[in-house]
């Protein structure tokens, strides 16, 4: 994937609007809790209440979002607690997105699948984005506007994106240069450390530079069909009219990365970042069950294979969960009211 000469990704709207979710965040509360911080105290006059942080679709506003971080920023008891709170992130921490990007082919896709949806994930500045002289640079603009809150928000931003996306590639993401229009901060040193390239404090601008070859790097986990599978997750998430579900879309997700081997909702749980009294209990409100969603899985990622790959029936059987192919073959006739094979025969028919 090769990036326009300049891209526009992502505009902040109204600051007191209710339009960013609270993905990453829970980092941050991790951090400021392990400094002995609550998350009652991070939270407090931000019109945040922690229930939120139980609800994947929950939404909050830019204001709020900064009056989250400035909260963070007085309480913290070191100065460099916005990149340690960053480089705890996981991959689960963006929920539906995090999925559908590491299931990308290479990093360059991830990277467009998520321009796409940047404005869903917290960044409260203007990016965009352009290729020059063998570099991709990121450019975040009017820095300014955040006044002294402007080192914390780079440093939070920074080094969340590093850690998750070196979570996907399983290795360090190259980075090739960083410039930052403040002055170096106290912990200084910790930003070659942990983004291995060279930073420029007191810049002009705010960029992050990568090599153009990085975006074409494979992603270990990539598998076309979960990806599409994610990604019309991601689209239907993203479409004009909300989602039926985002909770069982997001479950969804974490089961489609894990083919034949589906987790029990203790560990859903738990990749979800919440507990399971409070799974069960949303699950109940939607009139929904965990074997529910996992059926719908096989059956969506049984069509995939059907009509996307050459795969025998056995093996189909075997990536979506089924010890005995004959009751897969039940199962499936009951979804769709065909067998697998004249299901197979009947797609391949209608694309010749």
């Amino acid at each position: 994937m090769t990036l326009p000469k300049l891209t526009f990704i992502h505009r902040p709207g109204d600051r007191n609007a209710p339009q960013l979710s609270l993905f990453g965040l829970n980092a941050l509360v991790d951090e400021m809790e392990s400094q002995g911080v609550s998350l009652r105290a991070l939270l407090s006059r931000t019109g945040v209440p922690s229930e939120q942080f139980d609800d994947h679709s929950a939404l909050i506003s830019r204001g709020q979002r900064l009056a989250i971080y400035r909260n963070a920023q007085r309480l913290a008891k070191r100065s460099d607690v916005a990149l340690r709170a960053g480089a705890r992130q996981r991959i689960s921490d963006f929920g539906i997105w995090g999925y559908a990007l590491a299931s990308s082919k290479t990093l360059g896709d991830a990277m467009d699948l998520s321009f796409r949806q940047l404005r869903h994930l917290g960044p409260v500045l203007q990016i965009t984005s352009r290729v020059e002289g063998g570099a991709i640079k990121l450019r975040s603009h009017d820095p300014a506007s955040l006044g002294e809150l402007l080192p914390f928000v780079a440093e939070f931003w920074r080094s969340s994106n590093h850690a998750f996306l070196s979570h996907m590639l399983e290795a360090p993401l190259p980075s090739a240069r960083m410039l930052l229009p403040y002055p170096a901060p106290p912990h200084w040193r910790t930003y070659s450390q942990m983004f291995n390239c060279p930073v420029e404090f007191a810049a002009e601008t705010m960029e992050w530079h990568f090599p153009e070859s990085a975006w074409s790097l494979p992603l270990p986990n990539a598998n076309p069909v979960l990806a599409k599978v994610c990604q019309r997750f991601c689209e239907q998430v993203l479409s004009e009219q909300p989602p039926a579900s985002e909770l069982a879309d997001s479950i969804r997700v974490i089961l489609v990365n894990q083919p034949g081997r589906f987790p029990n909702i203790d560990e859903i749980a738990a990749d979800l970042g919440t507990s399971l009294r409070t799974l069960n209990r949303r699950l109940a409100s939607e009139g929904l069950s965990y074997q529910s969603i996992i059926d719908d899985v096989r059956r969506t990622l049984a069509v995939e294979y059907l009509e996307r790959t050459a795969l025998s029936v056995e093996e189909v059987c075997e990536r979506v969960g089924f010890s005995d192919p004959s009751n897969f073959r039940k199962a499936f006739r009951k979804w769709t009211g065909r067998s697998p094979t004249h299901f197979r025969a009947e797609t391949a028919a209608t694309k010749t």
